[in-house]
């Protein structure tokens, strides 16, 4: 049952890739970070994609603050979605990538162009807005993704592993300037993860997609104290 402080609320969710099914019935209360976790194939992706409506469901809705988006195009959700590999473009600058989540045709005024400048800054990218990705590395490129992602300032913020290519060091601090930039920003957010200590380092609650489910997310805490048999299994133990 959808409640008023549930910023997400996902119902009777059906998905049909082939011969893959996956279903989802939950909600996500507003401000919350929630890990999606589980084994590679359980439909991770395919339930973001089919969240963020670049993928077509066979039934079911998707309420975002209230507001039912199950037909709606992706920039009409009220969400924004960062990829795994960031979708930079190499032949922009840094400030023109993020410039994009606020107009494709890159036409800023001087109040959004000073909205781009902040985003980097924010980010600790400001003295890189005129560099292309190449020209700077992996964990800049990932700030820059995050600079994008914030100044189109949507309540929800989706990640697909977007630093999954990155080293445990940079991914860990990638994950905290995360957190406390969806946390300023007052966003919820749905995570994608493989690695258990992602989870716990970054999420409130969890989410484990196995064998065609979604499961309603759990506190992250309580989850990994008593895992059920499948999550288990996952984890190795």
């Amino acid at each position: 049952m959808r409640g008023d402080d549930d910023m997400l609320s996902v119902e009777r969710l059906r998905i049909e890739q082939g011969d893959f099914v996956l279903t989802a019935d939950f909600n996500v209360r507003r401000g919350l970070r929630v890990a999606v976790i589980g084994p590679s194939g359980a439909g991770k992706s395919t339930l973001l994609n089919a969240l963020g409506g670049y993928i077509d469901v066979v039934a079911g809705t998707v309420v975002v603050d209230g507001i039912d988006v199950s037909a709606a195009s992706p920039d009409k959700r009220g969400i924004a979605m960062l990829f795994q590999d960031g979708n930079l473009f190499p032949h922009l600058t840094l400030a023109q990538n993020v410039g994009l989540g606020i107009r494709p045709a890159l036409r800023l005024s001087e109040a959004e162009t000073a909205q781009v400048m902040g985003a980097l800054g924010r980010v600790g990218l400001r003295d890189f807005a005129d560099r292309k990705p190449g020209d700077v590395s992996g964990g800049q490129q990932s700030r820059a993704a995050l600079a994008r992602v914030l100044v189109q300032a949507k309540p929800l913020l989706l990640l697909d592993e977007p630093f999954a290519a990155l080293g445990p060091a940079l991914r860990a601090e990638m994950l905290d300037l995360t957190s406390e930039v969806a946390r300023d920003a007052g966003a919820t957010v749905l995570m994608i993860t493989h690695a258990p200590e992602d989870a716990e380092r970054a999420a409130d609650d969890l989410i484990f997609v196995d064998e065609g489910r979604a499961e309603a997310p759990r506190a992250v805490a309580e989850v990994m104290a008593n895992p059920p048999e499948a999550l288990c299994a996952y984890l190795g133990r």
